[in-house]
């Protein structure tokens, strides 16, 4: 019975010698994988750790004088090593770039915002962010009417050579997007975004993705691959600010985004406009206010930013295009027969388009005439 003893005990500590050589090589295989990657993947790794944001980041980097020794300063298990190494295999897989805040193409009005973000993900040309940049925010509920003016004044800014920043939101983010995809050229706007640069949201404007994608740049600080939650939205308010040189409110009531948006902007000192609307529209009640306040300046249009525009706004609303009678309408009710004065053409006329308007979303018959959506 002894020597059977006797007999197991070596098998015992082999198999004790094995799990600790095999414990040493995991441990030495780790090291060598950290200490082969490059300044993004060590970046990533502390950013990826529960807990750390910019302000960690840049309190590890000053204490230890660079992002390796840094990271080699943090307890870091496997899970986050290889999440990292996933993230930028799939990140290469997508054609999707890493932006750090010592390069030059990351964002310079950005870069000035303290606590910015370390790393930017950005899918799209990459370029587009070296661009003078107007953003442009409002609630997801705009009427047509604002959306339209909206996407006039991003159209104008594109093609003047400015990249227009959003939020890829519906309603106004959205037509500010389109406004500026309107203009040619590759470089016309930049969506900030919640989520991953990879994560569609919300699913209604993934044809406006592609298009961003293509023609300008899907920009956030997230993980690709990350679904957002309710707070990263709010950073995301934040970073459209910084990105930004200047800023136009859209319709927004109060507690919008939008209104967190414009916040940050006054925290930042960016130029703001703000465009009216009717007083007893929900919608006009963030950006009325911050005109009010004298936090932002009244926008009136395309002709309060380029001068070349003035003489094309006075003489634009001739009312000869097929969309005479819905240029005329705004959000103060017109009655028909002042809608027959203005457009030339008869009450039974205007009555007529006005049904198949209606029909179509784009007019609404209220007390005192008919307003546009």
């Amino acid at each position: 019975m002894r020597n059977a003893n006797n007999k197991s005990r070596p098998r015992v500590g082999r198999f004790l010698l094995y799990k600790l050589s095999a414990f040493i090589i995991y441990v030495k295989f780790l090291i060598v994988l950290i200490m082969n990657k490059d300044d993004l993947f060590y970046k990533l790794v502390i950013l990826r750790m529960p807990g750390v944001g910019p302000v960690r980041y840049n309190e590890l980097i000053a204490r230890f004088g660079d992002v390796e020794s840094a990271a080699q300063s943090l307890v870091i298990n496997s899970d986050i090593t290889d999440s990292v190494s996933r993230e930028i295999e799939r990140a290469q897989q997508l054609g999707i770039c890493y932006i750090s805040d010592d390069m030059n193409e990351y964002p310079s009005q950005l870069r000035m915002v303290k606590n910015h973000p370390p790393v930017l993900c950005v899918r799209g040309n990459v370029d587009v962010l070296s661009r003078s940049t107007v953003g442009i925010v409002g609630t997801r509920h705009a009427t047509v009417a604002g959306m339209n003016f909206v996407a006039d004044i991003a159209n104008a800014f594109a093609a003047h050579g400015w990249a227009v920043v959003s939020g890829m939101a519906m309603g106004t983010d959205a037509a500010a997007h389109r406004g500026a995809l309107r203009a040619n050229g590759n470089r016309q706007t930049i969506a900030v975004v919640a989520g991953g640069v990879d994560y569609i949201w919300p699913l209604e404007n993934e044809s406006l993705y592609w298009e961003i994608v293509e023609r300008g740049a899907i920009v956030s600080e997230m993980p690709v691959g990350f679904k957002p939650v309710a707070t990263n939205f709010v950073q995301r308010n934040r970073w459209i600010a910084g990105i930004s040189e200047k800023l136009i409110i859209g319709e927004a009531d109060m507690n919008s985004g939008s209104m967190k948006t414009a916040r940050f902007g006054a925290e930042m000192n960016r130029q703001m406009w703000a465009i009216p609307s009717h007083p007893s529209d929900s919608r006009a009640v963030g950006p009325n206010t911050l005109i009010q306040s004298g936090a932002a300046k009244l926008c009136n249009g395309v002709s309060d930013f380029f001068e070349s525009e003035k003489n094309n706004v006075e003489n634009k609303k001739n009312y000869d295009s097929d969309n005479s009678l819905l240029d005329a309408l705004g959000t103060i009710p017109v009655s028909e027969s002042v809608l027959s004065d203005i457009v030339k053409k008869s009450i039974s006329e205007i009555k007529s388009i006005l049904v198949v308007m209606e029909l179509q979303g784009l007019v609404r018959k209220v007390d005192g005439g008919y307003v546009r959506v």
